[in-house]
This record gives C-alpha cells, structure tokens and sequence, in this order.
C-alpha cells in the first residue's frame, strides 16, 4: 500500500510543490493564509488528490484530537508527547 508521503513526494500540480503544501496546511485550515496564497493551496489541491486525501486527514485529526482534553492523557502519554515535541522542535 502506498502512503501519502510517498504519493505526495515530487509531485507538482499546478505551481505549487506538496512539500510547500505540506509547509502551509496548518495557515491554510485556521484560514490565515493571504488570497494569493490560499487561491494557490486550492488550484494544487485541484489537480493533486494525494494532497486533496492529505488535507482531509489534517481535519480528521484536527476534529479528533481537538476534542482531547488535558486530563484525558494518562501522565506517561504526557511523558511522551511533551518528549516527541521537544525532539521535535530540536530538529
């Protein structure tokens, strides 16, 4: 089975590279992009369905896990996530 990183990798719909979508998903769901910018996230998310599935999964897992509430994790979850963003955020 393909993922969608490897469907998304190289891959150049309409000006705008998957990678640079990838890059702007978060502006683009919270709607902070500029016209210019969001009118180029839609025409590559017109001509690219590996990005369309990939922006559907962001909003999937925005609905899910906005529902999560601090108290919801046990302490090791904690643990791990505040560990994972800090490696995260070191790279």
């Amino acid at each position: 089975m393909t993922t969608i990183w490897q469907r998304i990798r190289g891959r150049q719909p309409r000006g705008l590279t998957c990678i640079e979508l990838v890059e702007l998903v978060t502006d683009y769901l919270e709607g902070d992009l500029d016209d210019e910018q969001r009118a180029r996230v839609e025409r590559h998310l017109a001509g690219c369905d590996a990005c369309t599935a990939y922006i559907e999964q962001m909003r999937v897992t925005i609905s899910v896990v906005g529902k999560i509430e601090v108290d919801d994790l046990s302490e090791a979850m904690k643990s791990e996530l505040l560990h994972a963003f800090r490696d995260w955020s070191g790279s």
